[in-house]
């Protein structure tokens, strides 16, 4: 049975509400998936602490799924509200713990497909780089220091629930991230506006990952050093730049299209 809070001072509501808080997520090692397709997106063998649902939410759906899984706390709507990171609360919530991520089993793959990314500040823009790393079959992301934290309910919401499905490596130094793909033969390129190149004149069925650069300042000399070679996204029109996140597609889908048989 789902066991009720009916006040904003019970320590359990505390607790949860403290997750919208950095230092509280990583104190804990959690972070919080909400909406009905984000919590359903939770793999099985990925461990739930507790669930929250509203009693709207409760009263339109079987919450035997969730009970059996883990903790269950019924909440009225105005105080789900008071957890809801959204304007239109779906009425559930799950306090997931974070996994912690192996970079070995990436350095062990055929052909490996990475994303790099330096100081990406934009929430939107992480999210959507993740989802989109995930839905083209990427094998991780790595996230430099200064960095969104990829736990932020802006982030999660636009990864659509693909942070369970792909390895995100936050706060990694890419001098170090650089050289573990040199001494396995993975290649890494870099978006940049003085390229010498075109993405589709590069051999991506190899090994490779691309470096993404800071949504207002793009990449730093010394990032852009690190790379094998910079590649540049034709732009005929009169636009200076791509979005980084829509970037990151771009070349992403020139990888998958190279692989594809």
């Amino acid at each position: 049975m789902a066991k009720k809070l009916e006040s904003h001072q019970n320590k359990v509501f505390k607790r949860v509400k403290g997750f919208s808080q950095k230092k509280n997520r990583d104190k804990e090692g959690v972070f919080v998936a909400e909406g009905l397709r984000f919590v359903s997106e939770i793999p099985n063998n990925w461990e739930v602490e507790l669930f929250v649902v509203s009693q709207d939410f409760a009263g339109e759906n079987d919450l035997g799924q969730y009970e059996d899984r883990a903790d269950t706390y019924l909440l009225t709507n105005e105080l789900f509200s008071l957890l809801s990171d959204t304007e239109n609360p779906q009425g559930i919530l799950a306090v997931c713990k974070k996994q912690k991520e192996c970079q070995e089993a990436i350095w062990k793959k055929d052909a490996p497909f990475l994303v790099l990314a330096e100081e990406l500040n934009d929430p939107g823009n992480l999210g959507t780089v993740i989802r989109t790393a995930d839905a083209a079959g990427a094998d991780g992301i790595f996230l430099s220091k200064g960095s969104v934290d990829v736990y932020n309910p802006k982030v999660l919401r636009a990864t659509m629930g693909s942070i369970f499905h792909i390895p995100v490596y936050q706060n990694i130094s890419l001098e170090e991230i650089a050289w573990k793909m040199q001494e396995n033969q993975i290649s890494l390129y870099a978006a940049h506006l003085k390229g010498d190149c075109y993405p589709y004149e590069l051999p991506l069925e190899k090994g490779c990952g691309f470096l993404i650069g800071n949504e207002a300042r793009g990449l730093s000399d010394e990032a852009a050093e690190l790379c094998n070679r910079w590649a540049k996204i034709p732009m005929p029109g009169k636009a200076e730049s791509l979005n980084a996140s829509i970037a990151a597609g771009v070349l992403m889908y020139e990888i998958v299209r190279q692989r594809l048989k």
